[in-house]
């Protein structure tokens, strides 16, 4: 019996990475009865029947798995977001770190499409990098070669995942970070003004010694399973000050001593920031039950 991980998932097969090679693989038929779907991104233990092909015994656990896209133990999220064409929106970036945030996977901003700007454009999204790093996350500007190496040191030996709206150039930039890749790249339909899809499954694949997952393009995201009491905890720079709130449940919204709100006053976190706050709060509150 051998161990690897699923690197791509395809018309009911499995292709497992193991020991530097490629493992075509079905799943067992008591994954079905015991409610298990194998995920990209799953360490498994498999047993081979001949050189290339075998069946996936068991699924070892799992640090985290995201829904969409459909992927598992990831360590970091690329998270791109381009300056134009579409226009780098805080409002969308902060929703894609609050969907990362609530998984524990660490988020890294990266912003394509920075020789396409206006000179206005770059000083806005300057302003805008610094309030991120600010706050503790790495921006990286894909169009600078410094930047690329930092991200493949980020990759270097972890699982990774892409993510961002379509046409904001995630495929450009996985092949610029490994040239073998090839991947299929789309301009902005001017009709729709969004990406044309360009990726049709999800799998993992190598930058250096790491691994990272290609996913559909999207731009809507949901909040299923996250609940208005710990939405805070997604911000950061937000749970890093609500111990200094008179009361401890404050959720930053209309109690009185909120030490949140002192900050936002203060320009210690940013205005933008702490109004997408509120409209997910918002969101979260105002959220239909499912039954």
């Amino acid at each position: 019996m051998l161990e690897g991980q699923i690197i791509k998932a395809l018309s009911g097969f499995y292709y497992v990475f193991s020991e530097g090679k490629i493992y075509q693989c079905r799943a067992r038929g008591n994954f079905r009865k015991r409610n298990i779907s194998p995920l990209v991104g799953d360490d498994v233990e498999f047993q081979v029947e001949n050189k290339t092909d075998g069946y996936i015994l068991d699924v070892l656990s799992r640090e985290n798995a995201l829904v969409r896209p459909p992927v598992a133990n990831i360590d970091i999220a690329i998270l791109v977001f381009s300056a134009v064409e579409p226009d780098f929106s805080t409002n969308l970036a902060d929703r894609f770190l609050v969907a990362i945030e609530k998984e524990d996977i660490q988020p890294v901003i990266c912003i394509s499409k920075m020789d396409l700007a206006t000179d206005v454009e770059k000083e806005q999204i300057a302003v805008y990098k610094e309030v991120y790093e600010t706050i503790g996350y790495d921006v990286f500007v894909t169009n600078d070669e410094p930047d690329k190496e930092a991200i493949k040191d980020y990759i270097s030996g972890k699982t990774a995942v892409i993510a961002g709206q379509s046409g904001v150039g995630k495929s450009t930039l996985l092949n610029s970070l490994n040239s073998d890749l090839t991947l299929k790249t789309a301009e902005i339909s001017n009709s729709l003004g969004r990406g044309k899809h360009t990726t049709r499954h999800v799998e993992l694949m190598p930058i250096g010694d790491g691994f990272v997952a290609d996913t559909p393009g999207f731009s809507s995201i949901e909040w299923d399973d996250l609940q208005p009491e710990t939405l805070q905890f997604c911000f950061p720079e937000m749970e890093d000050r609500r111990s200094g709130c008179k009361f401890r449940g404050c959720m930053h919204d209309n109690e009185p001593s909120c030490a949140v709100k002192t900050a936002v006053e203060a320009n210690e976190i940013a205005d933008f920031r702490y109004k997408h706050y509120i409209q997910i709060l918002q969101e979260l509150k105002n959220r239909k039950p499912r039954y």
